[in-house]
C-alpha cells in the first residue's frame, strides 16, 4: 500500500478502499474531481482538468508542471468534452479509467482485455498515465498506459509506431486548433507497407514522408546526427517497429508535435526566456511537400527550377512541365523492355523514393540485389537497406519513383535501372569526361612545375606563420593607397588555404546569401569550428574603404548582441571577413516567410527586440566609440542557436568620438 499513501500526501487524490469478507478481491478506485491535480513522482507532469481558452468545454489531460504557459500533452475525453459544472477521472475495479459527468454517466474510458486484480492508477515521472494490478510495476504488465494512446505529441521514451502481433499503432493525430483538442485533420503515422516509413496525411492525403530509416536515420533527415540534446533508435523485430528517443540530459524538457498547421516540430522549453524554441522541423522547405515534381523527377531547393527530370527522362507534359506545373512528373527517353543488355545507372546523394512498393532483404549483398533486380522486369531500382560499415542489405522498388530529392549532405545512393542504349550514352559520357580530367592535369602539372610550387608555398607559409604569431594584420594596399600601407590591427589572419578548405572552394552548397559586400558561405575549419565568411565581390557596391571600416570598427567593439568577428584573410586581391556561424540565419528568413513566421510567438519577438535595443544603446552610448549602424534591417539581424538576435555587417557604420552628440555625412548610406 506504500504507493496508494504517498499518492495521497502528495498528489491531492482521493482513494476509496473498500475491503470485503476475508478472501474477498480488494479492489481500489481512483477519484480525481474537477478542479484538482495528480502530480507525477518527480513532479515533471500533472493530470487533472483543464479547459483551453476561450471556452466552456472541459477534457482531462496531462502537462508540464515545471512549464510556466500550460502545455498540453495529452487528452482522455479529447472527442467528449464535459459541458456541465462537474466531472470525475475513476479507475473502476475492472481496470478501466472512467471520466464521468455530473449525472454519472461515461462519456470516455480506457480498454483492458487483461484480468484486474487490485487496480490502481499511477501517473509516471515520464509523463505515462498508467493502470497497473496492485503493485506490479512491470510496463509488460500494465493493464493499460497513455503512452500506447498518443494525441499530437510524443514524450521521451514513448514507442511511435506498431506492434505487429496485437496490431496497436501508435500514432500522432493533431489537435483541430490551439484551443480545440479534438482530432484535426493531420496524422502522422508509421506505415509498415514495403520498407516502414513515417508518413504525414491530410485526410487521406500524403503531404510529407519521412524516407525508409537506413541505419543511421530516416532518409529524408539528413540533418539528424547525434547531438547534445537527445538520443534516438528505431527498432524493428517480429513483434514492434516503432521510433523512440530519449533524453541526453533529464533536466532539459523536449517534445516532438504534430501542430495543428500540420507540421512535425521539435521544441525545447528554455527557462531564461520563458518559451519553447524550435529546435527542428521535419519539414525544411518545399521539396519536402510530397511528389512535388512527380514520378521520376527530383527536386533540389538550391535550383531555380526546383524540379528537374532524372537523367534518362524528359518531362511527361513539357507544356505543362514549362508551366511550373511539375505534378505529371517524367518519363524514360527509352522504355524498358526487360532486355538483358539492361543496367544501373548511380544516383548519389538524394533522399530515396516512396518505399511502399517495395521490398526487403536485411541479409543479401548489394552485388546480389543488382542481380536480382535484373531478374524481375518490374524491378526499378535498388539499394542498400543500411548503409552502416559500408552498406548492407537489400531494398528494391517497384514501379515508378516517386518524391526524390537531393541533399548537400547525407544523401544516399540509388541505383535507377536503365535500357542499353541509356547506358551507352552514359558510359560516352564518362568516358569523355575522364578523358578531358586527364589532360587537364598533364597540363597543368607541366605549367606549374614542382619545384616552383614547392619554394613559392614554403614562402607562402613561413610568411603567414609570422604574421600569426605576432597577431597583427598588416593591410597591403596597391599603388595610391600608401598612406594606409603601415596600419596595423589586432585581430587574427586567416589562411586562403584553410578557407578554402572550410567551405569546400567557397561551392554553391555552403553558400548563406549574398548582400552589398558580396557573399557569404558557411564553413567548417580543421578542429570542428563552424564559421560564416564574408567574401568582398569583385562587382561589390562596397570596396577596400568599407572593408577596412567594418573590421575596425567591430574589432574594437564587444557586446553579446553584436556579431563575434574572429579574423579575416587579405590575399592578392582577396578580402575576407569571418566571423562566428549564426545557426538561424537572419531575421527576415522568418518574419517574411509565413510558415517560419509561426516560430516567433510574441515572448521570442520581444528577446529579439530587447536584443536589438540593447545592441544599439551599446553602439550609441556604452562602447568607447560612438557608431551609427546606418544600415539596420532584418537581414543584417543574426540569429544564433537560442534565437538571440546579433547586430551585423558594420560596412558603411560612422564612428566619432565619445564627446561629440552629432556628426555629419556627405553621401547617401543604408540599403538601396
Amino acid at each position: 500500500m506504500d504507493t496508494f499513501t504517498t499518492l495521497v500526501v502528495f498528489f491531492y487524490a482521493i482513494f476509496i478502499l473498500r475491503v470485503a469478507n476475508a478472501g474477498d478481491t480488494i479492489t481500489v478506485d481512483l477519484v480525481i474531481r474537477d478542479g484538482e491535480t495528480i502530480t507525477s513522482v518527480g513532479g515533471s507532469f500533472e493530470l487533472g482538468f483543464f479547459s483551453p481558452v476561450d471556452s466552456n468545454n472541459r477534457y482531462v489531460g496531462i502537462w508540464y508542471k515545471k512549464v510556466s504557459t500550460r502545455t498540453v500533452v495529452w487528452v482522455a475525453n479529447r472527442e467528449f468534452p464535459l459541458t456541465g459544472s462537474s466531472g470525475v477521472l475513476k479507475v473502476t475495479d475492472q481496470g478501466t479509467l472512467v471520466v464521468l459527468n455530473g449525472t454519472n454517466g461515461i462519456i470516455w474510458s480506457s480498454n483492458s482485455s487483461q484480468p484486474a486484480i487490485n487496480p490502481n492508477a499511477q501517473l509516471l515521472e515520464s509523463g505515462n498515465l498508467v493502470v497497473k494490478n496492485g503493485n506490479d510495476g512491470d510496463p509488460e504488465k500494465f493493464l493499460w498506459q497513455s503512452f500506447d494512446y498518443p494525441c499530437d505529441t510524443v514524450l521521451p521514451g514513448m514507442k511511435f509506431g506498431r506492434n505487429t502481433v496485437t496490431g496497436l499503432d501508435r500514432y500522432l493525430s493533431s489537435w483541430k486548433s490551439t484551443d480545440d483538442p479534438s482530432k484535426g485533420n493531420f496524422t502522422y503515422r508509421l506505415d509498415p507497407s514495403g520498407f516502414p516509413q513515417l508518413i504525414l496525411r491530410s485526410g487521406l492525403a500524403v503531404t510529407f514522408r519521412s524516407g525508409p530509416w537506413n541505419g543511421l536515420r530516416f532518409s529524408g533527415f539528413p540533418e539528424i546526427r547525434s547531438n547534445p540534446v537527445y538520443k534516438y533508435a528505431f527498432v524493428v523485430n517480429e513483434e514492434e517497429m516503432y521510433y523512440t528517443y530519449e533524453l541526453v540530459n533529464s533536466s532539459v524538457i523536449s517534445r516532438l508535435v504534430l501542430n495543428p498547421n500540420g507540421y512535425v516540430q521539435r521544441f525545447t522549453w528554455i527557462d531564461r526566456t520563458r518559451g519553447w524554441i524550435l529546435y527542428s522541423s521535419a519539414q525544411k522547405d518545399d521539396c519536402d511537400s510530397y511528389a512535388l515534381c512527380g514520378a521520376y523527377g527530383s527536386c533540389n531547393i538550391n535550383h531555380s527550377p526546383k524540379c528537374t527530370c532524372m537523367k534518362g527522362f524528359v518531362p511527361k507534359f513539357p507544356n505543362e512541365w514549362n508551366m511550373v506545373d511539375w505534378s505529371n512528373g517524367c518519363v524514360r527517353s527509352t522504355p524498358l523492355d526487360c532486355h538483358k543488355d539492361e543496367g544501373f545507372v548511380k544516383y548519389s546523394g538524394v533522399k530515396l523514393p516512396d518505399t511502399r512498393n517495395s521490398w526487403f532483404n536485411e541479409n543479401m549483398s548489394l552485388k546480389e540485389c543488382a542481380s536480382m533486380c535484373l531478374r524481375n522486369c518490374s524491378c526499378t531500382a535498388y539499394t542498400n537497406s543500411d548503409i552502416r560499415n559500408g552498406g548492407s542489405g537489400c531494398l528494391l522498388w517497384f514501379g515508378d519513383l516517386i518524391d526524390i530529392r537531393e541533399f548537400a549532405e547525407n544523401g544516399q545512393e540509388l541505383y535507377v535501372r536503365m535500357a542499353a542504349s541509356e547506358l551507352d550514352a552514359f558510359s560516352s559520357s564518362n568516358s569523355s569526361f575522364k578523358k578531358r580530367r586527364k589532360q587537364i592535369i598533364i597540363i597543368s602539372v607541366s605549367i606549374l612545375g614542382v619545384l616552383l610550387l614547392i619554394v613559392v608555398l614554403t614562402l607562402y607559409i613561413v610568411k603567414k606563420k609570422k604574421l600569426k604569431r605576432n597577431g597583427k594584420i598588416k593591410h597591403h594596399l596597391k599603388e595610391g593607397e600608401a598612406n594606409e600601407s603601415q596600419e596595423h590591427l589586432e585581430l587574427p589572419l586567416f589562411d586562403l588555404a584553410a578557407l578554402l578548405s572550410a567551405t569546400n572552394n567557397f561551392s554553391s552548397d555552403n553558400k548563406l546569401g549574398e548582400g552589398g559586400f558580396g557573399p557569404v558561405y558557411k564553413g567548417i575549419l580543421l578542429e570542428g569550428q563552424e564559421i560564416a565568411v564574408k567574401r568582398l565581390s569583385k562587382n561589390s557596391r562596397q570596396g577596400l574603404n568599407e572593408f577596412k571600416n567594418e573590421v575596425e570598427s567591430i574589432a574594437k567593439l564587444q557586446h553579446r548582441n553584436l556579431v563575434k568577428l574572429l579574423g579575416c584573410c587579405i590575399h592578392g586581391n582577396e578580402r575576407m571577413l569571418i566571423y562566428e556561424y549564426m545557426p538561424n540565419k537572419s531575421l527576415d528568413f522568418f518574419i517574411f516567410d509565413p510558415m517560419r513566421g509561426v516560430v516567433l510567438d510574441w515572448p521570442k519577438c520581444f528577446v529579439i527586440i530587447n536584443g536589438v535595443a540593447r545592441g544599439l544603446l551599446y553602439l550609441h552610448q556604452d562602447s568607447r566609440l560612438r557608431v551609427i549602424h546606418r544600415d539596420l534591417k532584418a537581414e543584417n539581424v543574426l540569429l544564433d542557436n537560442e534565437m538571440n538576435p546579433k547586430i551585423s555587417d558594420f560596412g558603411i557604420a560612422r564612428s566619432f568620438g565619445g564627446n561629440e552628440t552629432e556628426a555629419n555625412t556627405t553621401r547617401v548610406a543604408g540599403t538601396l
